[in-house]
C-alpha cells in the first residue's frame, strides 16, 4: 500500500492533489507543531495581475501548539470579505459559479479547530476532483508521539501497514532511502508537473529508484 503524509494547507498547490491521487491512503499530519507564516493558514491568489495574499485567521497562533489544538478566528465578516476578493479575482474564470459556491461552503464550515476545518476542505475538494483516496488524521493513529521527523513518518507507515511512502520531490533531502529500507519500506518522490482541467493522473510523475 502506498501512503502519503503531509500537513494540511489552506487551498493547497497542485502537487498536493497529485500526491493524494497517486497513493492509497493519505494522512493529514495534524499532531505536529503549528507553523506560523507557513501555508497552513495562508495562500496567494492573483488579483489584477498581482499576487494577493489570503489568510485563514487563527486565534493566538503559536508554534508551541499542535495543529490539532489550534483554533480558527474567522468571523462572518472575514468570510464575506474573502469571498468578495475571490469573486473579484476569478469571476471570469471557467467553472467559476460551481467552484465559488463550493469555496463558500468550505469557508462557512462551522468548527473551531483548524485541523477539522482543513480536513473538511480537503475532503470537499477531493470529491470535486474525483480523488477517492482514503483520508485520515495522524492524531487518530495510535503511535509513539515522542518520535520526530523521519522516525515519525516511518512509525506512521508501519502503523498503517504501508509498504511504500510517497512524498513530494521537495522532501528529497529530508528522507534517506537506507532508513526506509531498514524498516522494509520503499521511498518514492513525486515530481509535480503542470496539468490542465482534471488530468491529475498525467500531471505528476514519480521519480523512483524505489529509493
Amino acid at each position: 500500500m502506498k501512503i502519503g503524509i503531509m500537513q494540511p494547507y489552506f487551498f493547497p498547490y497542485i502537487g498536493y492533489w497529485q500526491l493524494m491521487d497517486m497513493v492509497d491512503e493519505y494522512v493529514i499530519l495534524d499532531d505536529v507543531n503549528y507553523i506560523k507564516r507557513g501555508w497552513i493558514n495562508r495562500n496567494y491568489i492573483v488579483l489584477n495581475d498581482q499576487p494577493k495574499r489570503i489568510n485563514l485567521k487563527i486565534k493566538d497562533a503559536s508554534q508551541n501548539r499542535l495543529i490539532k489544538d489550534t483554533e480558527i478566528a474567522m468571523t462572518q465578516n472575514d468570510i464575506n470579505t474573502l469571498m468578495s476578493i475571490i469573486k473579484q479575482s476569478y469571476r471570469r474564470a471557467p467553472y467559476f459559479n460551481i467552484v465559488y459556491d463550493m469555496v463558500g461552503d468550505i469557508l462557512n464550515y462551522r468548527c473551531r479547530g483548524v485541523s477539522d476545518f482543513l480536513a473538511n476542505q480537503i475532503r470537499c475538494l477531493c470529491d470535486y476532483l474525483q480523488i477517492s483516496t482514503k483520508i485520515i488524521l495522524s492524531s487518530q493513529i495510535v503511535k509513539d508521539n515522542a518520535l520526530k521527523g523521519e522516525d515519525r513518518i516511518i512509525e506512521i507507515c508501519k502503523r498503517r501497514n504501508a509498504d511504500c511512502y510517497v512524498n513530494s520531490i521537495g522532501g528529497k533531502e529530508l528522507y534517506h532511502k537506507e532508513r526506509f529500507r531498514k524498516a522494509d519500506l520503499d521511498l518514492m518522490f513525486l515530481v509535480s508537473l503542470p496539468c490542465t482541467d482534471r488530468e491529475f493522473t498525467q500531471g505528476g510523475g514519480v521519480e523512483s529508484d524505489c529509493l
